[in-house]
C-alpha cells in the first residue's frame, strides 16, 4: 500500500502532506485489509504453535527415554534457530512455493527451540517418590505420563509455551518475505513506503495479539492446574 495518490493534500490524516502516525481515519478506511491481515496472523501464529507442540512433545519424550538422545536432539533444535528467518524461509519456498505453510514450516521449527526442552524440564521436574507412588498404585507407563508427569509438568511447559508462543507473534512477520507474513505485509509495505499511519497500526496490531495470547494462556494454566490456587490461599 502507498499513500493515497487521489487524496487532497491536508484533508485526511493520511495524505501525501499530513502523513501521521496516529490515524484514525486510515484505520477506518482500511478496515477490511487490516482486519485480514490481523486474521491472517492469528491463523499462521497459532497453527505454527500447535505443529510445534505436535513435534516437540515426542522428542522431549524420546530424549528423555534415551540419553544418547537427548544432546543431539536439543542440539538441533537450538540449531535451528541460529538460522536467520531471511534465509530459512527461501530455503522452503522450493518446497511449499510462495504459502502460508512455508511460514508455518519455519515457525513451527523456531519454536522448537524452546517446547522441546520445556516438554523435558517439565517432565523432569516431578518428584521421583511421586513417580513411584503412582507405579505402586498399579499406574503403568501411558497412564502415568498422561496421568500423572504430565499434568504435573503443565507449569514449566505452558511457561515455555508462552515465550514461544510470544515470539512466534514477531517472527510471523518475518512472513512478508513470502507475501504471508499477516501484519507484517503491513509492516513491510508501511516501511517501504513511508506509511507511518499503516506502519504504527501494524505494528501496535501485533503487541496487541501478543499480550491477549500471553493473558489467555496464563488464564488456561490457571484451569489446568487448580492445585495451585489453593496452594496460594492457603
Amino acid at each position: 500500500m502507498t499513500l493515497l495518490a487521489s487524496a487532497d493534500a491536508g484533508t485526511t490524516c493520511y495524505s501525501r502532506l499530513t502523513n501521521d502516525w496516529l490515524c484514525w481515519q486510515y484505520v477506518s478506511d482500511y478496515r477490511t485489509e487490516i482486519t485480514d491481515a490481523t486474521v491472517q496472523h492469528l491463523q499462521i501464529t497459532l497453527v505454527s504453535v500447535v505443529v510445534a507442540l505436535a513435534l516437540s512433545f515426542p522428542l522431549a519424550l524420546l530424549a528423555r527415554r534415551y540419553a544418547r538422545l537427548e544432546s543431539p536432539i536439543l542440539g538441533l533444535a537450538t540449531g535451528l534457530y541460529t538460522v536467520p528467518s531471511i534465509a530459512l524461509l527461501p530455503l522452503l519456498v522450493p518446497f511449499t512455493g510462495l504459502s502460508a505453510t512455508t511460514v508455518v514450516i519455519g515457525l513451527a521449527l523456531y519454536a522448537l527451540t524452546v517446547l522441546v526442552r520445556a516438554f523435558l524440564d517439565g517432565l523432569r521436574s516431578v518428584p521421583e517418590e511421586v513417580r513411584e507412588s503412582a507405579t505402586g498404585l498399579g499406574y503403568g507407563r501411558g497412564r502415568l505420563l498422561l496421568r500423572v508427569e504430565l499434568p504435573l509438568a503443565i507449569p514449566v511447559v505452558m511457561a515455555g509455551l508462552r515465550v514461544a508462543t510470544v515470539s512466534t507473534v514477531a517472527l510471523t512477520t518475518v512472513g512478508s518475505l513470502v507475501a504471508h507474513g499477516g501484519l507484517g505485509n503491513l509492516i513491510a509495505s508501511g516501511v517501504t513506503s513511508d506509511f507511518r499511519a499503516e506502519l504504527l497500526t501494524a505494528a501496535v496490531l501485533c503487541v496487541v495479539i501478543a499480550v491477549a495470547l500471553d493473558v489467555v494462556l496464563v488464564l488456561v494454566q490457571r484451569l489446568l492446574t487448580p492445585w495451585t490456587r489453593t496452594g496460594a490461599g492457603a
